[in-house]
């Protein structure tokens, strides 16, 4: 089945690219969420026509991430958990608390959009990378510290 991207989509497109996907995974996945539109004959030439101010927006985009990524680059957040025997973490510190630390220094980030690597269970100095844009990340250095 074809389909027209409206959002960016992980593994398998940019907004306005016409893709290839099976009917199950369009129907149940991707047209209840909005993300695509189905390639007919006047949908594709609406999206031709338009692909000229979806590239123009495309880079205002990455322009603005990329601007971001500098400024979340400079950034560091403290989270403050509580610690057990050999200072080890109850728990572990996840993309929604980094979000929380973020949102806190004027930062809206989604927390889908923060990937770490391994699991943080241990006091320091993490470093954790932001997804702004397909192109754009950016690395956050995340401070765990006792809470008192």
């Amino acid at each position: 089945m074809l389909v027209i991207l409206r959002e960016n989509v992980d593994n398998l497109g940019r907004t306005g690219e016409v893709v290839k996907v099976s009917p199950g995974y369009a129907r149940n996945f991707l047209l209840p969420r909005k993300l695509v539109a189905i390639a007919d004959e006047t949908n594709v030439a609406a999206i031709e026509n338009q692909k000229k101010q979806l590239e123009k927006k495309r880079q205002a985009q990455r322009a603005v991430a990329e601007d971001l990524a500098k400024k979340i680059a400079e950034v560091s957040c403290t989270i403050s958990r509580k610690v057990g025997e050999n200072d080890k973490l109850f728990g572990s510190v996840s993309g929604s608390d980094i979000a929380a630390a973020l949102a806190k220094a004027g930062y809206q980030i989604d927390k889908r959009s923060i990937q770490i690597d391994n699991a943080i269970k241990t006091l320091g100095v993490h470093t954790v990378s932001v997804k702004l844009e397909p192109e754009v990340t950016a690395s956050v250095k995340v401070w765990v510290v006792k809470e008192e």
